[in-house]
């Protein structure tokens, strides 16, 4: 699978160049190559250079029949397979419904209309993380699962495939669930008729090497059993963890009692470890002590809980915590505002109604939506408004809504590398309109080296790179106070200097044709 997809890169050359240093490699050359890219043009200039049978990754529904079918025309007059990803013109088929509605109507096109082999047609129905903490997330394995016997039954000849990581991703840091996740999603998927993926070959877990407790566990949230499924496995991945660091001798033998936390400490202290763990039990008492030692109820927002929701990002971004237990403490903290609410409006404190007004986009062609939607679950918990636009949003609309709704900042989302230069063009857009609303870029593809490099120059208001969900909260936060803004603004600007200034030292020194050719090899010296 050969992949050149990347902001600073000009992917149609380095495609050209990479597959023709290949092709002159007889142990590479004879083996089949998958050209993977979001952008068409990329994939027609890979197909030009390859020799023998091909892959394309990938083709989809997702800008409607006409540019689908013009497109597996090419593929199949380049003698090339297809990957064709369950997207449609509403977006990413999440559910069993959807998955096999957009793959049938998809094989039917490719079969009738344009005359493809079915055998060459290679179906992706989206694998989807799943614990992630939303219950509308729990049933993607089953989902995907269960799509796949149904192509294999329906859609004669077609292959089904995915990349299997996605699954496990909120266990992001918990090597050993992941690799038994996979494990236990590939027994059932394959059992339906999944025959090809992206798997790590050194994967070190086998279905039948997992502790039947342990796979019992997985299977719970993997086949979405139970209702308790992911806490259980979080119970799990935390327990192997500290046996791991205790055969390390890294692990105190003590045990500690469950409610020790509470014993001593101050009221910041125990609201800070109420949130990492997720506990709401104990907020009624706390708040009302901590209303005691802080003038305003806001200041409690601003100041002991916001630390906590910091300290949640840093684990969060260490590999520390998973991202059901990111979620679960966002919603410890949409019940500690909730108590706050009715005492922050009796104080009469200025935007008693919400943090703040964020809209969200998944930018144009792109319909990726599922970090923005846990975004969306961890800004709204934190008392943000939230104005969600969907995906494959245009600028214009972007700008538009977020002008007529006077939001106090846009969140901007993307997988695919094309959505790097949207982004850039929505910047370029809201500077057009003299706009000064702060973005917030999050995605799979994006970078702060990106951001600094090309969005950031076109847009004078605030631009920031975010990680993962956990970090936005804790910014927006920044954003709305006047004086931490402006902070956030001059630190922002001095370190995308620095990516810049370090971004042209590390450029390779190029020299004049003429310059190149006084320097050539002179193997005689001034012999006549």
């Amino acid at each position: 699978d050969v992949n050149m997809d990347d902001g600073l890169l000009d992917a149609q050359a380095e495609m050209t160049t990479f597959l023709n240093l290949i092709a002159s490699e007889p142990e590479i050359a004879r083996v089949p190559v998958m050209i993977d890219s979001s952008k068409w043009d990329v994939i027609v200039a890979g197909l030009k250079c390859l020799q023998g049978k091909s892959i394309v990754n990938s083709i989809s529904l997702k800008e409607g029949e006409e540019k689908f079918l013009e497109h597996a025309r090419t593929i199949r007059q380049y003698g090339a397979a297809t990957v064709v990803m369950a997207f449609d013109e509403k977006g990413q088929a999440d559910t069993y419904e959807r998955k096999i509605e957009v793959c049938a109507r998809a094989y039917q096109l490719l079969v009738e209309k344009v005359g493809f082999n079915p055998h060459d047609i290679i179906f992706d129905p989206n694998v989807l993380a799943v614990a992630t903490g939303m219950d509308e997330h729990n049933n993607y394995a089953v989902d995907f699962i269960r799509a796949t016997g149904w192509i294999r039954k329906n859609l004669p000849g077609a292959h089904v495939s995915g990349g299997v990581s996605n699954l496990s991703f909120s266990f992001r840091g918990n090597n050993y669930i992941r690799e038994a996740m996979h494990a236990v999603f590939l027994y059932h998927a394959i059992r339906e008729g999944m025959d090809m993926g992206i798997v790590n070959p050194a994967t070190a877990v086998l279905y039948t090497d997992i502790p039947a407790d342990i796979l019992e566990r997985i299977e719970d949230v993997v086949l979405n059993r139970r209702p308790d499924a992911a806490e259980r496995l979080i119970e799990t991945a935390e327990q192997l963890k500290a046996a791991a660091e205790q055969q390390k001798g890294n692990a105190t033998d003590k045990q500690v009692a469950p409610l020790s936390w509470r014993n001593g400490t101050s009221v910041e202290e125990r609201l800070k470890h109420a949130l990492t763990k997720g506990i709401g039990d104990y907020l009624e008492e706390d708040l009302a002590e901590a209303l005691k030692l802080y003038p305003k109820a806001v200041d409690i927002i601003e100041g002991p809980l916001m630390s906590g929701m910091n300290y949640v990002g840093e684990l969060f971004g260490a590999g520390k915590m998973f991202l059901p237990q990111v979620v679960k403490t966002a919603r410890t903290m949409k019940k500690a505002v909730a108590i706050l609410q009715p005492i922050i409006e009796a104080e009469k404190q200025e935007g008693s109604t919400s943090a703040g007004k964020v809209l969200l986009a998944t930018v144009k062609g792109d319909v990726h939506d599922i970090g923005k939607n846990i975004v969306s679950v961890v800004m709204a918990c934190n008392g943000y408004e939230i104005i969600d636009l969907g995906v494959m949003v245009p600028a214009e609309t972007i700008v538009q809504r977020a002008l007529e709704e006077k939001v106090d900042m846009i969140g901007l989302s993307g997988l695919i590398t094309p959505s790097l230069e949207e982004m850039v063009h929505v910047a370029m857009e809201l500077e057009k309109v003299g706009a000064d609303i702060p973005l917030l870029i999050g995605g799979a593809t994006t970078s702060q080296l990106h951001t600094a490099l090309k969005i950031a120059p076109v847009y004078h208001a605030p631009v920031v790179h975010l990680k993962d969900a956990s970090q936005n909260a804790t910014v927006a936060a920044r954003l709305m106070n006047p004086k931490a803004k402006e902070e956030l603004k001059e630190k922002l600007s001095s370190e995308y200097q620095r990516l810049r200034e370090k971004s042209v030292t590390q450029a390779p020194k190029t020299v004049s044709l003429e310059e190149a050719q006084k320097n050539k090899l002179n193997l005689f010296g001034g012999v006549k």
